[in-house]
């Protein structure tokens, strides 16, 4: 059946919004020249769009040309403020971003072992107020968390996981009270370095691939058919709890020692440099593990380039475990881990995979590291408040095509 009226105009003019968020800002003649749309549609939704205050003029098109022909378009950035958090077992960032996502402002701070659940939740609570305030935003729209453990498929919440602090699960219910008007989502820190590393990263371009998170833990973000997969039970990726070889044990349901964590968490990977004799004092500018691993692809010695070697050896063991059963074609070896072994760790990883698998399988470094789950909140929440703004009611997830 043919669209109505209204939801072709609905349709039409979140066409526009999106040329105008990818492409920058563009006259009505570049709209209509992108969108195949007549010029008197154009000029309606450009008005539509002015008067609901989503766009606006922001200059001219060339020095040449003058009048309302020459008027360029783009997305009032202030409509809306965004947040983004990356939570850690010991420390909380967040920054701070207009519609377009352009950061404002950025704040972080640890958050002790020995911090109370109540004050730990108050101390993130006040760095996300204070990097708000110093951006400007006078609310935030949409906030976006990425934190460590299970994500419930069915209400979106973070799961009770033990090992990890109570305050992480206190905190979003803390910032929906204290941001009334705000939508908080939460997502598995993998997840969303994965989304980070598929728009900004090592994956752009890729519809599908597995990102090996290497940090303080382990874990994986898998993305098939351009679509972020999470499992029954949110837990897709938890590979930190696979049975590997070379543990000495079994992981169990509460605890991933004998698995895959085991060999390539930062405390493994710390302990197998010290065994090729790397060691030294951690300048602190990145975690240890990543130093380390960093200092042995820029060395020389037969010990740097052992310890590449066995740590080659343990993560192939998890990926080769992950190729044989989603053939993804590309893995990622993500976190700081990851992006510091760089090509050199890649490599050696992907010579072993081959020996491993007949499956074909590119293994690429990650360019964003640990920061790609801060980059990755933040498109998470540009993502959805551009769907609540971009939508009128009852229109949210019409397939954006031109009418």
């Amino acid at each position: 059946m043919p669209a109505s009226p209204s939801t072709a105009r609905a349709i039409n003019d979140r066409l526009a919004l999106r040329l105008l968020q990818q492409e920058g800002p563009l006259t009505a003649g570049q709209l209509k020249q992108f969108t195949g749309l007549s010029r008197p549609t154009v000029a309606d939704l450009v008005d539509r769009l002015t008067a609901s205050g989503l766009i606006t003029v922001v200059g001219e098109s060339g020095e040449q040309r003058r009048g309302p022909n020459a008027r360029l378009y783009g997305i009032v950035a202030d409509r809306a403020y965004l947040a983004a958090l990356d939570v850690r077992t010991d420390s909380v960032a967040v920054t701070v971003s207009d519609l377009l996502g352009r950061e404002l402002a950025e704040a972080s701070a640890p958050v002790g072992p020995d911090t109370g659940t109540g004050p730990a939740v108050e101390q993130a609570v006040t760095l996300v107020e204070r990097a708000a305030k110093e951006a400007g935003a006078p609310r935030l729209h949409t906030v976006g968390i990425g934190a460590p453990g299970l994500i419930d498929p069915v209400t979106g919440e973070l799961r009770d996981s033990t090992g990890l602090p109570e305050w992480h699960r206190r905190l979003v219910a803390a910032l929906q009270e204290r941001l009334p008007r705000a939508r908080v989502i939460v997502e598995n820190e993998t997840n969303l370095a994965a989304l980070a590393e598929q728009r900004d990263g090592a994956a752009r371009g890729r519809d599908t691939f597995v990102l090996l998170w290497l940090g303080h833990g382990t874990g994986a973000a898998v993305v098939l058919d351009g679509a972020l997969r999470h499992g029954a039970s949110g837990g897709t990726g938890e590979i930190g709890f696979l049975p590997v070889p070379g543990t000495g044990g079994l992981p169990s349901a509460t605890d991933c020692t004998g698995g895959f964590h085991s060999l390539a968490g930062s405390a493994a990977v710390v302990e197998l440099a010290a065994e090729h004799g790397l060691a030294g004092a951690p300048s602190g500018r990145e975690p240890a593990a990543a130093e380390l691993v960093r200092g042995a692809v820029r060395g020389s010695s037969p010990g740097a380039g052992r310890f590449l070697d066995a740590l080659a050896d343990r993560l192939a063991l998890g990926a080769a475990s992950v190729v044989a059963v989603l053939d993804p074609g590309c893995v990622v070896l993500g976190g700081d881990t990851g992006r510091a072994g760089g090509e050199a760790l890649a490599a050696r990883v992907a010579r072993r995979i081959a020996r491993m698998s007949p499956l074909p399988t590119q293994v690429r470094p990650s360019t964003l590291g640990g920061a790609a789950v801060l980059r990755g909140a933040l498109l998470t929440a540009r993502d959805r408040a551009q769907e609540v703004l971009f939508a009128p009611p009852g229109t949210a997830g019409t397939p954006v095509r031109p009418v």
